[in-house]
């Protein structure tokens, strides 16, 4: 879902210097699944060319992706969700069944907030960035942010940020490297980048994904669901009243 950062990670980013670094970041976790069409013109991303794909091995691991997903969001029973980093609404679409009323997102893409509100009326969706959520403390039982923290300069400014607005549980997902690299180079993919998407600026493992998070928040579970990664996190702090 490339975006900057302040350069370090402390305080709040300039707002005018996240929006011209994160339109080029957030192309990742939403389209139009099969039998969901809006009839609208194909947006313009990475993401949505993503989901689109006709090779069977590329859709049957996006489908393992969302019912390891599945697994974990179903459990929480969280009563109010934000998605942060919407992308097209995939994410929201595909777990809709297992969502409360109140789902909220925010995309740093205006077109990609259309989208989704167009797609999904019963979304509050707006756009925003993730390094500034519009939101107060503890406001949603469940923050979502899907294949986000790989495009940013500043990953940890925005763990914090996400953990300021969730109340009981975060989970947060990233490409299982060098396995997604590699992949992209089997498909003749980003040949000269040796296989990175050119938007990805992080690059995690089993073990280093845990070490960036537990430095934040506390981490419940990190699961592979080839070839990424999806962390289970709760708030380190106690939730406000």
């Amino acid at each position: 879902m490339t975006q900057a950062s302040p350069g370090k990670d402390a305080g709040s980013p300039n707002s005018s210097a996240i929006r011209a670094t994160e339109d080029a970041a957030w192309r990742r976790a939403g389209a139009v699944s099969s039998g969901d069409t809006l009839g609208e013109v194909p947006l313009d991303t990475t993401n949505f060319a993503k989901f689109q794909t006709r090779n069977p091995v590329v859709r049957g691991m996006i489908d393992r992706f969302f019912e390891r997903l599945r697994g974990i969001v179903e459990p929480l029973h969280a009563r109010s969700v934000l998605d942060a980093g919407c992308g097209e609404g995939e994410t929201i679409a595909r777990l809709r069944d297992t969502l409360p009323e109140r789902v909220s997102a925010i995309d740093i893409l205006e077109q990609c907030v259309a989208f989704t509100s167009r797609r999904l009326p019963f979304v509050e969706a707006r756009q925003a960035s993730v390094y500034e959520l519009p939101f107060e403390d503890d406001a949603f039982d469940l923050v979502l942010s899907l294949e986000v923290l790989e495009h940013l300069d500043s990953p940890a400014a925005a763990i914090r940020e996400l953990d300021r607005v969730a109340r009981r549980d975060l989970v947060l997902s990233v490409p299982y490297e060098p396995y997604f690299r590699l992949g992209s180079l089997l498909r003749g993919k980003y040949v000269r980048q040796l296989g990175n998407h050119p938007e990805h600026v992080n690059h995690w493992n089993r073990r280093r994904l845990p070490v960036l998070l537990s430095s934040h928040v506390d981490v419940v579970e990190v699961q592979v669901a080839f070839p990424w990664l999806i962390a289970h996190c709760r708030p380190r702090r106690a939730p406000h009243a």
